[in-house]
């Protein structure tokens, strides 16, 4: 009898096993093909890059790399020209990474700052040929603490006063970084802010941007929405904080907070009707192609290149939230 049950239960499991194996496959593809649908034309570089990452080179070291000194690439292959987007709102990225000035009636935000050589050349040299004045800056808010997008902030803190907007846990890593990291490390002091859990808003002049903790890419991804003016007219802005999933692996509760954080910012998004998607990477958001498309003339019905809908910006957050989930059943992760 004993023999028989043990017989019964081995090949339950010789069975269940390929069963459940198929299941996964099953729901992995269920998952990318929801993100497939909701990326349409739009999204595919985020589809693609999420649903289907190449590892960094050097694996979880990746991000670290972004921190070491280094010459600028040759400039043929990331500079590009500052350009007015919107009544307020001025894009001072490069072909690759997306920084931002922000006017409010007291004075400029700038959110991310690039690589430390891009600074000079995009932010500072961009807001003067767009006629706007450095010193007015009051405010940088980072998405997050990588090297690709914050290596500027101690040289507009240590040149202007800057306050500095931060996720709490990103604060920590970075005021811990060695001296002579690439860019400087910026000071932590009266004024600046940590974020947490539960979220700030900044408010400058006229103008009051709602800060998401987000986590996920880094401890303490921020995710913002905002209001900018289109020919006068109110338009709400998402931006996401952080994209690629690094080197979650099994880890299940890094990728379960990641896909918490797209769900909350999607709600912000969605409670403000926003219905622009901003990301600091160009290639998420097609920033370099868009910003030379604004000026160019419109014909009848053609609008801002940078406004969709608001079902397109939550089409963009399902995309992230979906790959998310797939990669995390492909990881085993629990």
């Amino acid at each position: 009898m004993k023999a028989y049950a043990l017989f019964t239960l081995l090949l339950a499991t010789t069975i269940s096993t390929p069963m459940a194996v198929a299941q996964t496959t099953s729901e992995i593809d269920a998952h990318i093909a929801a993100a497939k649908t909701a990326a349409g034309l739009d999204y595919r570089a985020t589809f693609v890059n999420l649903c289907f990452p190449t590892p960094f080179p050097g694996g979880p070291r990746g991000a670290a790399a972004l921190l070491t000194p280094r010459p600028a690439p040759d400039r043929g292959i990331w500079y590009a020209s500052p350009y007015q987007v919107f009544d307020n709102l001025y894009w001072l990225g490069t072909r690759q990474h997306s920084s931002w000035a922000l006017k409010t009636s007291a004075g400029l935000i700038i959110v991310d700052t690039n690589f430390a050589w891009a600074t000079q050349p995009e932010i500072l040299d961009g807001l003067a040929k767009l006629k706007l004045d450095a010193r007015d800056i009051k405010y940088v808010i980072l998405s997050h603490a990588h090297g690709d997008h914050d290596q500027g902030v101690a040289t507009l803190q240590s040149k202007f006063g800057t306050k500095v907007v931060m996720g709490g846990p990103d604060w920590d890593t970075t005021l811990q970084r060695a001296p002579d990291v690439a860019g400087g490390v910026p000071k932590r002091g009266p004024g600046d802010i940590a974020v947490g859990p539960e979220g700030t808003k900044v408010t400058l002049g006229d103008t009051t941007v709602d800060v998401i903790f987000t986590p996920g890419h880094s401890p303490g991804t921020l995710s913002y929405v905002f209001p900018v003016k289109d020919k006068g007219k109110t338009v709400m802005v998402a931006y996401s904080g952080g994209t690629l999933t690094g080197a979650f692996g099994t880890d299940g509760k890094r990728w379960d907070e990641y896909i918490d954080s797209q769900k909350r910012i999607a709600r912000a998004a969605s409670a403000a009707g926003a219905s622009v998607i901003l990301s600091n990477h160009s290639e998420y958001d097609n920033a370099y192609t868009k910003a030379r498309l604004v000026a160019v003339k419109r014909e009848v019905g053609e609008g801002n290149p940078f406004i969709s809908t608001p079902q397109s910006v939550q089409d963009y957050f399902t995309v992230m939230e979906e790959c998310a989930t797939a990669a995390k059943l492909r990881n085993g992760a629990k």
